[in-house]
C-alpha cells in the first residue's frame, strides 16, 4: 500500500500466514458445523413488535425508487423495467445499499398505497431472485442490515397484506435469521459481526423467538459489545463513524427489550450510556464530526437525531484515555486531537497514520481539518486519505508513520495496518483559562531514530499555540537518516489563505469575513494545495499550510493561530 516509516516484511509475512490458517480451519472445520449446537429460530407465526428506525428518511426518494432510479453511495442506476437484483454489473457499494433495504424508510415515509406496494414487489423480487445463498446479497453484514431494515419497516410492508405474501416474508427472515446464526463464525469484518448479532436480536424479539434463542442471542450481543465497545465509549476502530451505526442500531434495540419486558444485556446499557459522551467528544460546534480513523462526511441530521434520542443535555467526554482521544473546548472554540494508538489489526481497517493530528473549530467555522475519508467505492482516494500527509500533524522524509498490508482482501476487508505509532505519553492540565495536552510518539523511531512530541494549549479567548519538537531516541539513526520533515495544517475547504507581509506569517479568512492569523518563526510557511475527501460529492479543493525543515538543524517548532 503506502511507504511506511517502519519496515513490516516479517510482519506481512506473519499475517499472511494467519489469514492462510484462517482459511485452511474454515475449510476443514465446514462439515462439523453442525456441532456448534447454536438454536435455530423456528418458526414465525406473527411480527409482534417494530424497532423505530432512527435513520433519516426523503420521501421524495419514493417516486425515483417507483421510476427505477436507485441512487445509492454516491452511483445512479436505472433498472429498466428490470427487478434492481438483477442488475450484474452494479459497483459493490451500490449493490450492497440496495441488498441491505436500508432504502425502505423512504418508501415508508412516503406513507401512499403505491409506495407501499412498491415495497412489497421489490421484497417479493429479492426473496425470488436472491434465494440461493451465496454473493453480496448473503455477505454477513448486509444480510443483518437488511433483517433489521425488514423488522423496523414490518408495520409498512406488511399492512394490507395478503396472507401468502405475510407467510413468505415471514419464511424468508427466518432463514436469513439462520443463516447469520450459522455463519457468523466466518465474519471477518468485527464490525458486521456485532450488527449481525444485533440483528438476530431484533429478529428475536419482534418474532417472539423461543427463550433459549434469545438468551443466546443476547449473551453474544453482549459479549461482542465488550470486546468492541472500550471502556470510555469508544470504539476498539477509533471510527467515530461506528460509533454513529452503533448506536443508530443499539438505542432502539434498546427499546424493543424495555417494550417486551425482556431484560437486555448489561453490556449493551452501559455501551449505549458510555458512548453518547464519546459522541459529542468528535462533534464540532457546526454539528460535524472530527475527521480521524475513518470518517468522512458527517449525517448531521442523523447525529441530531441521536442526541436527542438520549439525554441532550449530557456533556461531552473530553479526556478520553482509553480510546486515545482529548477535546479542549471553551465556549467559543473546539479542539480535538489525536492521541491514540494504532489499534489491533483486527480492528484497524479503517484506521489512518495521523497520530498527534487534530481539528481546530472557532464557533461555527471549522479552521484546521485533516482530510478525512471520501464515500465508498474510490479505493484509490481512500488509501490516499489514510497517509500522514492528508492529517494535520507531522511527517517525517514523506512517508507515513503506520504500514498497511498489502496484496488482495476479499469484500468487504481492507488491508489493516500491521505497524504503527504508540503512544509514549499524553498529559492534560487545565489551569488559568487554558488547556494544555501534550503527547508524543514512537512512529518514526524504528527508521528515523526520532520521537515526535506535540504540546497544544488552548486559551479561553480561542489563541492555540503549538510546539512540535523532534526527539532523538536512537542517536546513530537520527544522525544517519534523512532529516527532511514536513509539518502540515489542512484547511476547511471554505477558507483562503493567503500571506500576509511575511513568509512566517499566513492570513485566514471565512466567507463570512471572520480573520485568523497563522505564525511560526521557526520556520517559513508554504501554502499548498489540499483535498478536502469528507464531502458529499467525494472531494474538494482546500489548502494547506507546510512547513519544511530538517530535524538535525531544527527539531522544534512553534507556532500559533490567533482569531482576530
Amino acid at each position: 500500500m503506502f511507504a511506511a516509516a517502519a519496515t513490516i516484511g516479517w510482519k506481512r509475512w506473519v499475517y499472511s500466514f494467519k489469514e492462510r490458517a484462517y482459511s485452511l480451519g474454515l475449510r476443514v472445520s465446514a462439515p462439523f458445523n453442525f456441532l456448534r449446537g447454536r438454536p435455530r429460530l423456528g418458526p414465525i407465526s406473527r411480527i409482534v413488535i417494530a424497532p423505530q428506525d432512527l435513520r433519516t428518511s426523503d420521501p421524495t426518494a419514493a417516486s425515483d425508487i417507483y421510476s427505477g432510479y436507485f441512487s445509492f453511495a454516491g452511483k445512479a442506476l436505472i433498472s429498466g423495467g428490470r427487478s434492481p437484483f438483477a442488475i450484474l454489473s452494479a459497483p459493490l457499494p451500490w449493490t450492497e445499499e440496495l441488498m441491505g433495504f436500508g432504502w425502505l424508510r423512504h418508501l415508508r415515509a412516503a406513507d401512499s398505497a403505491l409506495s407501499r406496494a412498491n415495497a412489497r414487489a421489490l421484497v417479493d423480487d429479492w426473496i425470488s431472485l436472491c434465494h440461493a445463498q451465496k454473493g453480496i446479497a448473503w455477505e454477513t453484514g448486509v444480510t443483518a442490515r437488511r433483517l433489521i431494515s425488514w423488522i423496523s419497516q414490518s408495520p409498512f410492508v406488511l399492512e394490507g397484506a395478503d396472507p401468502d405474501f405475510y407467510h413468505r416474508f415471514t419464511r424468508s427472515l427466518r432463514r436469513q435469521a439462520d443463516y447469520l446464526n450459522a455463519s457468523l463464525h466466518m465474519c471477518r469484518a468485527p464490525e458486521r459481526r456485532l450488527r449481525a448479532l444485533i440483528a438476530q436480536c431484533y429478529v428475536a424479539l419482534a418474532t417472539q423467538a423461543a427463550a433459549d434463542y434469545l438468551a443466546k442471542a443476547s449473551e453474544r450481543l453482549g459479549a461482542e459489545i465488550d470486546r468492541q465497545v472500550l471502556m470510555d465509549g469508544g470504539h476498539i476502530s477509533r471510527n467515530p463513524a461506528i460509533l454513529i451505526e452503533l448506536l443508530t442500531d443499539l438505542l432502539p434495540l434498546r427499546q424493543v427489550y424495555a417494550s417486551q419486558n425482556v431484560a437486555p444485556p448489561p453490556s449493551l446499557l452501559n455501551a449505549i450510556d458510555r458512548m453518547g459522551p464519546m459522541l459529542r467528544l468528535f462533534r464540532h460546534s457546526d454539528g460535524a464530526l472530527a475527521l480521524f480513523n475513518g470518517m468522512g462526511s458527517t449525517p448531521t441530521d442523523q447525529i441530531a437525531t441521536l442526541i436527542a434520542y438520549q439525554d441532550a443535555l449530557a456533556k461531552a467526554m473530553e479526556n478520553a484515555v482509553v480510546s486515545g482521544y482529548q477535546r479542549l473546548a471553551f465556549k467559543n472554540t473546539t479542539l480535538i486531537m489525536d492521541c491514540g494508538s494504532t489499534p489491533p489489526e483486527d480492528y484497524s481497517a479503517h484506521a489512518h497514520a495521523g497520530c498527534l493530528s487534530f481539528e481546530y473549530a472557532d464557533a461555527s467555522q471549522r479552521v484546521i481539518i485533516n482530510c478525512g475519508t471520501p464515500p465508498a467505492g474510490n479505493d484509490l482516494w481512500e488509501q490516499s486519505a489514510r497517509l500522514t500527509y492528508a492529517h494535520s500533524t507531522l511527517e517525517i522524509d514523506g512517508i507515513s508513520m503506520a504500514a498497511a498490508a498489502s496484496g488482495s482482501f476479499a469484500w468487504p476487508r481492507t488491508p489493516p495496518l500491521l505497524t504503527g505509532p504508540r503512544v509514549i505519553d499524553c498529559q492534560r492540565q487545565e489551569e488559568g483559562g487554558t488547556i494544555t495536552v501534550t503527547a508524543r510518539h514512537d512512529g518514526y523511531v524504528l527508521a528515523f531514530g526520532v520521537e515526535h512530541e506535540r504540546s497544544l494549549t488552548l486559551h479561553e479567548n480561542g489563541l492555540l499555540r503549538g510546539h512540535d519538537k523532534l526527539i532523538f531516541a536512537h542517536e546513530s539513526r537520527a544522525r544517519n537518516a534523512n532529516d527532511d520533515f514536513a509539518l502540515r495544517f489542512h484547511l476547511h475547504p471554505t477558507l483562503e489563505a493567503s500571506h500576509s507581509g511575511s513568509v512566517h506569517e499566513i492570513k485566514i479568512r471565512a466567507q463570512n469575513g471572520r480573520i485568523w492569523i497563522f505564525t511560526c518563526t521557526d520556520l517559513p510557511i508554504d501554502l499548498a494545495e489540499s483535498i478536502s475527501f469528507a464531502t458529499a460529492d467525494g472531494g474538494r479543493r482546500s489548502q494547506q499550510l507546510v512547513m519544511y525543515g530538517r530535524f538535525r538543524t531544527t527539531d522544534q517548532i512553534r507556532w500559533q493561530l490567533a482569531p482576530l
